[in-house]
């Protein structure tokens, strides 16, 4: 088993009596090599297939001369911009700059160009003009069509013809890429593979296609809203390995054509992939630039599965990893563990076990390995399906068996949970071991939001399951003798969340006698649902109208709103109350946001301030530590 990074330079590969590469992959990450980074995912995969492989990780787009550096490879250059995009990676919800980016050395900014994928190509063609580019990784993935850009505030044409790549891979890239690779290595030329499934490639014909469906063009979808809506319905129905269909869009000379989604890995397949010989940290060269802040996240975590069938509007996953859930056998999951266990630095703690949904072990029900998902339907919004299986069996099973490994002390959930699955299993045998056995003083959970038009546009449970996962949750912590909160996560500015909308939420978090010290504003991010209708002001799949708030200044009051404890926050929590026409929230009462101005208090009344039996996340911190002394 080799037990080396792969090679990130000349004499990498001379260590290896390398004269030349198979494939050349460019990350938009630093190298970091561990099965949470797909670029390590992908070359370490086809290294175990056979294929030569090095990586060049934040070349200097500047110029040509790091794309060279490793010499022109055989079969191919791979390119991703990274585990995020990289606009969202540099920009905020508002437009500014990040100060950090925790995928660079030291967590420097600046370490790769906007649009990275466009870029490193067009450098790449300059170098090669004629060898074949594949582009994939979540970026590619979600831009395969003509999106809309938050940053631009316009509608893209499809990354692929911006990047002049060859094939571009979509959602998880293992099964494609190593059906290119072998294809590539058997003298096929690029521009013939066209029938791998979860890829997308340019065309001027469409002769040699059946059973397709053509979405609207480009020029179409950028001029019209109804159109984009349109288009984008068909795109995300058609999002299933099973059931959904080719689909094509014009780009003018060429045709973007989107073959079927991958069919979903085996746990076979997924065993043999977090088994490769990762090194599961950085490269060594960015110790002295202080490492890459990124793995501090995972490196003591276990990925348990792929996929989610959430149906979160505002989420990539369903477009990239699929709803039909993937899983890791325990075996391979306790074989890791082990691993994890002796590395030098493990103090005794797995930080997580999960996926994009850590309560997600099996698939949503059993028609879905049949039939595929269903088109048009989700499985735990608006209601929870009637042919939902919830079951916590394997799951549980899974934590007990890594809470009993020699040298680990707890096992940390930190992966988002669905307490809706949670509660739709009807006992409350995983409830009480994860209050028991997984949680350390607070339970961070995502409601997002309490009104029922904005949670019903999220594809999120309502306030009445929250309310009554947190009076169950209340309710086992009494029994086990533990003091125990709550973290809850709301999003302000989601389509569909007006000022009145953004009140009730105030009003919420009033009543829960919680002060949130983090509140997320809505990012349209290319290719989700809630992007779709943050654009075009359209539910795509139902053609209802839905508001948006897209004045700088309503965000900001609704964010305000979230936290109208803050101090610096009075001004416009009362200019937002004012244009709401809610002036009985301002006033000395319990059921008040905010006190009056200065100019308008009257004297001794009465100006005592509210007590917050549920403290702040910040002085909950303080209080357990207080305890355990």
């Amino acid at each position: 088993m080799n037990t080396s990074f792969l090679p990130v330079s000349k004499q990498d590969m001379e260590r290896r009596g390398w004269d030349q590469l198979d494939f050349l992959f460019i990350s938009g990450d630093a190298y970091v090599d561990h099965p949470s980074f797909g670029p390590a995912i992908i070359c370490r995969l086809l290294e175990k297939r056979g294929f030569k492989v090095g990586i060049i990780a934040q070349p200097d787009w500047r110029s040509t001369q790091d794309f060279k550096k490793l010499g022109k490879p055989k079969l191919g250059v791979l390119v991703s911009a990274g585990n995020l995009d990289s606009l969202l990676n540099k920009f905020t919800a508002a437009k500014k700059y990040r100060s950090k980016d925790n995928y660079s050395p030291g967590g420097k900014a600046g370490m790769r160009p906007e649009r990275a994928t466009i870029v490193y190509c067009n450098r790449i063609r300059e170098v090669w003009k004629n060898i074949p580019i594949i582009i994939g990784g979540i970026e590619a993935s979600l831009r395969r069509f003509a999106h809309y850009d938050y940053w631009s505030d316009s509608v893209r044409r499809s990354v692929l013809i911006d990047s002049r790549a060859d094939l571009l891979i979509y959602g998880m890239g293992e099964r494609q890429m190593t059906e290119i690779a072998a294809q590539l290595a058997a003298g096929i030329a690029v521009n013939d593979i066209r029938q791998v499934q979860g890829t997308c490639y340019r065309s001027t014909s469409l002769e040699h296609l059946w059973d397709y469906l053509e979405v609207q063009s480009f020029d179409q979808v950028s001029t019209d809203k109804k159109e984009f809506a349109a288009a984008f319905k068909v795109e995300y129905e058609e999002q299933d390995a099973l059931r959904g269909k080719t689909i094509v869009q014009n780009h003018g000379e060429y045709s973007v054509v989107q073959n079927q989604p991958a069919l979903p890995l085996t746990t076979s397949e997924m065993d043999e992939i977090y088994g490769l010989p990762y090194q599961r940290t950085y490269h060594p060269m960015y110790e002295a630039m202080g490492g890459v802040p990124a793995i501090q996240e995972v490196k003591f975590s276990l990925v348990s599965h792929r996929g989610c069938f959430g149906g979160c509007s505002f989420c990539a996953i369903v477009s990239h990893q699929g709803r039909i859930i993937q899983s890791r056998s325990q075996e391979s999951i306790l074989e890791e563990a082990e691993k994890i266990i002796k590395m030098p630095d493990f103090k005794g703690y797995i930080h997580d076990v999960g996926g994009p949904t850590a309560n997600f072990r099996m698939p949503a029900c059993k028609e879905q390995a049949v039939r595929g998902t269903c088109k048009g339907r989700q499985c735990l919004s608006p209601q929870v399906c009637r042919n939902l299986t919830a079951d916590h069996s394997d799951y549980l099973s899974l934590l007990r068996k890594l809470r009993a490994l020699p040298g680990v002390k707890k096992v940390f959930i930190r992966s988002g949970l669905r307490y809706d699955y949670l509660l739709a299993e009807h006992n409350d045998e995983f409830l009480r071991e994860l209050c028991e056995h997984h949680v350390s003083g607070q339970l961070k959970v995502a409601p997002e939001h309490v009104s029922p038009n904005v949670t019903r546009l999220m594809g999120k449970s309502g306030k009445d399951t929250y309310l009554k996962f947190m009076r169950a949750y209340n309710q086992v912590n009494k029994l086990i003798g533990k003091e125990q909160y709550l973290v809850p996560y709301f999003m302000s500015s989601h389509p569909g969340s007006g000022l009145k909308e953004a009140i009730e939420l105030a009003e919420f978090i009033r009543d829960l006698k919680y002060h949130p010290e983090q509140v997320q504003d809505f990012i349209p991010s290319p290719g989700s649902l809630s992007t779709c209708m943050y654009y075009t002001g359209i539910h795509p799949l139902t053609g209802e109208k839905v508001y948006v708030a897209k004045s700088d200044y309503e965000k900001k009051m609704q964010r305000a709103l979230m936290q109208y404890r803050d101090p610096k926050n009075y001004k416009i929590v009362y200019e937002a109350l004012q244009k709401a026409n809610r002036q009985d929230l301002i006033g000395y009462s319990e059921k008040c946001l905010i006190r009056p101005p200065r100019s308008e208090q009257k004297p001794g009344a009465h100006k005592s301030g509210r007590q917050h039996s549920l403290p702040s996340s910040r002085n909950k911190n303080k209080q357990l530590r207080t305890k355990k002394k």
